[in-house]
């Protein structure tokens, strides 16, 4: 009896976490004001920057994700790469480069992470004194 007890327990718990990180999602999917929704948007700022982009520029991003789970890095890449776009647009960039891609990480990188950001920088030899009004 306990154990079905103990189960229905930690069933519920397990539901109401996926419960939360699903309504998260689906919040992102509403359209704003402008008619957009967060998605969107992101996915619009991925389009109109990818010519930027070049190979050195995508193994960089790839390797500043490394310390995401391998289960969010393709979102985490989707978020960063389309802030990193958004920037890359709004100066009229040439190409993506080495500072866009950092300012463009910390910026679309939560606060709650930017000491995981600042080690894999420290490991990479990136100097982030630059950078410090953006954390």
């Amino acid at each position: 009896m306990w154990f079905i007890i103990f189960w229905c327990f930690v069933l519920v718990i397990l539901f109401g976490i996926g419960g939360f990180f699903m309504f998260r999602k689906f919040l992102k999917v509403f359209p704003k004001d402008d008619g957009k929704s967060t998605l969107d948007w992101q996915e619009h700022y991925v389009e109109k920057s990818l010519h930027l982009w070049n190979d050195e520029a995508k193994a960089l991003l790839g390797e500043l994700v490394t310390p995401v789970p391998e289960l969010f890095r393709d979102v985490a890449k989707q978020k960063i790469g389309s802030k990193i776009g958004q920037i890359a647009l709004e100066e009229k960039a040439k190409k993506i480069d080495t500072d866009l891609i950092i300012r463009g990480y910390i910026q679309a990188t939560p606060k709650r992470d930017h000491k995981f950001l600042r080690k894999k920088l420290a490991i990479m030899e990136i100097d982030v004194t630059p950078y410090e009004h953006l954390f």
